[in-house]
């Protein structure tokens, strides 16, 4: 550095005016080279967040209507969990006692029984689960006055 100050020390006024605009001149061609780049960079990348921002946003806008349609849409068998139900009921034997079905927004289907033998209720949503992949919510099971025969509201969602 000793050598440095003493060369400058040699130049003579308007020498070393020329070498201290050299070197700003210098300094900012560098800051510049480095600086560009980087400024594109954070500039692409904010970019890419905010799309990405936009995307997830729009992603939760639809998920519940995606859900629903899921559920909805194709099982293991290819068809819907409406006519799934149906037609396990029916070869269960309890189809003639369901007596309200509701499809909610959320892809599940709820179902009202009354006066079902509870031995092919509980093989019927079994099936539905082993054999299916349907998962049962939820269901409240009520006795009868007959032995044996119950009232229930199953709700029901595809996998």
């Amino acid at each position: 550095m000793g050598a440095l100050q003493a060369w400058f020390g040699k130049l003579t006024l308007r020498e070393q005016r020329i070498v201290l605009v050299a070197l700003v001149l210098a300094v900012a061609v560098l800051l510049l080279a480095v600086m560009l780049p980087l400024d594109r960079k954070v500039t692409a990348a904010q970019q890419r967040v905010s799309t990405k921002q936009a995307d997830l946003a729009w992603i939760r806008s639809v998920a519940p209507r995606l859900s629903a349609l899921q559920a909805n849409a194709a099982l293991a068998g290819g068809e819907s969990l409406v006519v799934l139900v149906d037609r396990t009921a029916r070869a269960a034997g309890i189809a003639r006692g369901m007596t309200n079905s509701q499809v909610a927004g959320d892809g599940s289907l709820t179902l009202r029984l009354e006066q079902v033998p509870f031995d092919a209720l509980v093989m019927w949503m079994a099936a539905l689960v082993q054999q299916h992949g349907v998962h049962v919510s939820a269901s409240t099971i009520d006795r009868t006055a007959t032995a044996g025969v119950v009232s229930a509201t199953v709700i029901l969602r595809g996998r």
